[in-house]
Order: structure tokens, then sequence, then C-alpha cells
């Protein structure tokens, strides 16, 4: 191979293959780095030929919110969320300007416009133009992100049973989508039942645990609701959900005539149901154990399928998870995963609403101290016009919040941008999530296996078991290994380009991972 470089100074990497004529990038949403080595035994199908390939196990979303939409935003764009602008979910997609072209009333509209930036999309596109990209996910920014600001055929799942996109992307659903829809598939659950796959005595996993869901519906089978609409929602944490995520996948490959070259062209895929089904169950339950089993035969008979459709010798395959995830809490004191003020849920609105007090007080708007579950933001001018100091009350609010149990640092951002940034993972984690420009000035991490909001497990910490996910490539370009270096999800975005001889059109945070090249 032969390096060069260009305008921004990226390393560009010359290979003597052809650019691949379809990428096809899979993201699992909630899917841990130690998951594919935990279930391996049992993962026989689309994970065990992933596996094959080139395969990163120590790999990470290396930035401090580890939640849906960063992690996503960081997929393609090889870049943190410090640049992508996507520092949270709430940041994400969700935009009332857009509407959605079905869906439920209660559903609101979605864009990229606060992405920034550029994705490997966009990379290619410069090169050719006829280069086309289709991204499907259950969730609106599973789809949106990946491919980020490019006005490409993307969709997402609504509850009412179909997949929509927003007047972002066009004005009408197109004819494939409609014929799609109306097949009805998740209306026809109405009545069904999730059972496992296998013997329940080959399961490690205790099937009855009640800090599952919330005490609700936490012992196999599980039953769909009886009217289709219920059905269509209850089906967001079954291995269903991915199954007809790929189902549409292929179809829109099909009908949209991707990879058949010259050019090179992008599937993204983001199945989602390792994430409700984490969240619900937590990811040591039973369920997830049998999720990935019935997510890796859906992987299976996917890679089948566009192989089928698609000669594989032209197609790049990339996969990873767009974070990891955290044990119940209380699951993790039982059984001493969590010491001491490890494994706390926590609360700060006390802390916060004494603040508000005392900005009413003084005739100031509350928006002027902005609290965003870990993160604090000020209008230090509106401050100032009512003679508060900011830094006093910034420091306040700290050294209160310090005194909660579970809570393990407190710091003010600009202090985490001097901080030893190989040595404190969190710092370097934090420092990667917040722009240089934000107005958050102060950050909190809880203690480890702590959790901020009342769902039965979640993830969004700095911590490695939040920000652990794999990354693999697989395909003629991959040079297969299982490789324990350190590699960070913003490192896949370059090393895709130089799959594709081509050059990123800005600066990037990531960098070409040379170990997955082929030589």
């Amino acid at each position: 191979m032969k390096a060069t470089a260009n305008a921004e100074g990226v390393p560009l990497i010359s290979t003597a293959s052809p650019a691949p004529k379809l990428i096809v990038f899979i993201t699992v949403d909630q899917l841990r780095g130690d998951m594919l080595s935990r279930y391996r035994s049992d993962l026989r199908y689309g994970y065990a030929r992933l596996m094959r390939g080139a395969w990163f196990t120590n790999a990470f979303q290396d930035h401090a919110i580890t939640e849906t939409a960063p992690g996503h935003a960081s997929a393609m764009s090889g870049r943190f969320p410090r640049s992508t602008g996507i520092t949270s979910n709430l940041t994400g997609v969700i935009d009332p300007n857009y509407r959605l072209l079905t869906g439920l009333p209660l559903e609101t509209g979605a864009s990229p416009e606060r992405f920034q930036g550029t994705t490997l999309f966009d990379w290619l596109y410069a090169k050719d133009r006829r280069s086309r990209a289709l991204s499907v996910s259950k969730k609106d920014r599973g789809a949106i992100l990946p491919i980020g600001r490019a006005k490409q055929e993307v969709y997402w799942f609504s509850a009412n049973g179909s997949f929509t996109t927003s007047n972002y992307y066009r004005d009408t659903l197109p004819t494939w989508v409609e014929q799609f829809n109306a097949r009805r598939i998740t209306q026809r659950y109405a009545g069904a039942e999730w059972r496992l796959s296998r013997d329940p005595a080959t399961y490690a996993e205790p099937d009855s645990v009640p800090f599952e869901k919330n005490g609700t519906d936490f012992v196999f089978p599980h039953r769909f609701p009886d009217d289709s609409i219920g059905a269509s929602g209850y089906v967001a944490a079954t291995p269903t959900m991915d199954s007809v995520t790929a189902l549409f996948a292929l179809e829109g490959l099909r009908r949209l005539g991707l990879g058949e070259g010259p050019q090179t062209d992008v599937l993204a895929v983001s199945f989602s149901a390792t994430d409700y089904v984490g969240h619900a169950y937590g990811p040591d339950s039973r369920e997830a154990h049998e999720n990935e089993i019935r997510l890796d035969e859906t992987l299976g008979w996917f890679l089948d399928s566009l192989y089928k459709l698609r000669d594989s010798s032209t197609i790049a395959i990339a996969l990873t998870g767009d974070h990891g995830v955290s044990p119940i809490p209380e699951l993790a004191r039982a059984r001493g995963q969590a010491t001491g003020d490890q494994g706390m849920r926590v609360t700060l609105r006390p802390q916060v609403a004494a603040i508000r007090a005392g900005l009413r007080g003084a005739g100031v708007d509350t928006m002027a101290f902005f609290y965003d579950v870990e993160t604090v933001a000020l209008d230090r001018a509106a401050l100032g016009r009512a003679r508060l100091n900011a830094d006093s009350l910034l420091d306040a609010f700290a050294a209160a919040v310090r005194q909660v149990r579970g809570v393990a640092r407190v710091d003010r951002i600009r202090n985490l941008r001097r901080a030893d940034l190989l040595a404190d993972n969190i710092a370097r984690r934090w420092v990667h999530q917040i722009p240089e420009n934000s107005a958050v000035e102060l950050v909190m991490t809880l203690t480890k296996y702590s959790f901020w909001n009342g769902l039965p497990a979640t993830h969004g910490s700095p911590y490695d078991q939040d920000a652990s996910v794999p990354i693999i490539f697989y395909g003629p370009w991959a040079k297969p290994g299982r490789y324990t270096e350190f590699a960070r999800v913003v490192d896949m975005g370059p090393t895709l380009a130089a799959m594709a001889s081509v050059g990123p059109l800005e600066k990037l945070d990531g960098v070409v991972l040379m170990k997955a090249l082929k030589q």
C-alpha cells in the first residue's frame, strides 16, 4: 500500500484492489464489546462469519455521553461529538420543523440539521456523483446520523407499524416503501409470543428476575398485545424488530439498485432491538442472550441474501455498536459487582431546585442555569446583568452535588482540557464530548454502575462498560485477525475511506486502522 495525504493532511491509502461497489455499515444499538465473546458458543451464523474478519476487541466510543445519537454520528464521520455537534440524544435529530410522512399523531419530526461536517458518504459522493446511500433503522437517529446531512434514502420505523421518513428528505414515500408497509408485517404479530429458541436448561441466566422490566412481563414467553397497533409498538423490544429492519434494507437495496457499480454506494443498517431489550431486561438477562442468538440468525440470512443479490467480492462490511451498557444497579450490588457508593440511582432535583429558586429570587430566567442531566451550561450575560457571579454559582452547585451519594466527580470542562488525557479516561472522554465553543461549563460523572434515571438498565457514562463496543471489518479489503490494540469508532470512517480510495473532506479525529487493511 502507498500512503499520501489530502489537503487537510489526512493520510490517504492507495490500494491495489478496486474500490468496493458497496459498503455495508452495521450498527447494533447497545452492543457492548464483550457480548460477542460472552455468547460466542451460541453464535453460529452472521456474527460468527463477521468475527472471522478484522475484529478489534479493545475498541470504544471514546466520548463521555455514550448515547445513541452521539454514537451514530461518530460512526462514519471519523469525528467525536465535539466536532459533529451531536452531543446527546436531546441534541440529536428531534426537529419539529420537519414533519413525518406517516406515523402516529404524537411522533415528532426529525432531521440532521444539528449535524456538523461530513461523513464517509459525502467523501464518496465528492469523488463520484453517482454514489447513493440507503440508511434504515427502527430509530430516527439510528437512520439519520450515519450519513449526516446528505439527502439520501433514509427511513425509520413508526410505532404504527410502517417505515417512514421526514420531509427533510422527500415529500412522499416511494412506491417500494409503500408496498413494503402494505405487507403489515409487525401488525400480524398481534397475540403472538416471543419464545426461547433453545432448551431453557442451556441458558446460564435465570429467567425469573423481578428487577427486570420494573417487575412486569419478565418471564418467557412474552406475549404481544392483541391489537395491531399495540403489537407494532411492542415489537421494538423483541428480535422481530431486527428481522423486519433487515428485510426492509434488503428490499431497498434491490429496488434502488445499490451496489451495482461502478461507483461505491452505502447501505447503513442500525439494529435497535438489543438496546430496547437491554433497557427493559438488563444486559445480563436471558432475554438479552436470546436476542443476540436471534440477531445472529438474522445477520446470517441478511448476509446470505446480500451475497445472492450482489457479488461478495465487491462488498466491504463494517460492524460496531453505538454504545455499551451497564447492569441493573440492584443486581450489580447484590452480586458484589458494585461496592460502596457504586450502583446507585441518583437524582439532583433538590440541588437544581435550590439554584433555580435563587435565580427566580434575583429576577433571572432559570434557563440561565441550564441543567441537562450530566452537564450544566450558563448564560453568563444574563447572570452578569443581575450582578450574580457565575463562578460562585457553579462552585456552590458543584459543592452541593459532590455531597450526593453516587456522584464520583464534578469537573469544570476548562480544567479537564488541561488534564492528562492519556492517563484519565474520563477526562479524555469529556473533552471529546464537549465542543470548544459550547456553553457547557460543568460536567458530572456518577460512580461506576450508577444511573441518573429509573430505567431498569441503561448507559450514558464515560466508563468502559458503556463506552466499549466491537469493531469489525469484513470482506476482500479486510485482513482477518483478532486485534487487541486500542481502537475507536472514529477510526472506522477513515479506514473504510482507505478501502474505497477516497479522502476525507475535513480534518478528522480518527485515523486509519492499518492492521485492518489487507496488504
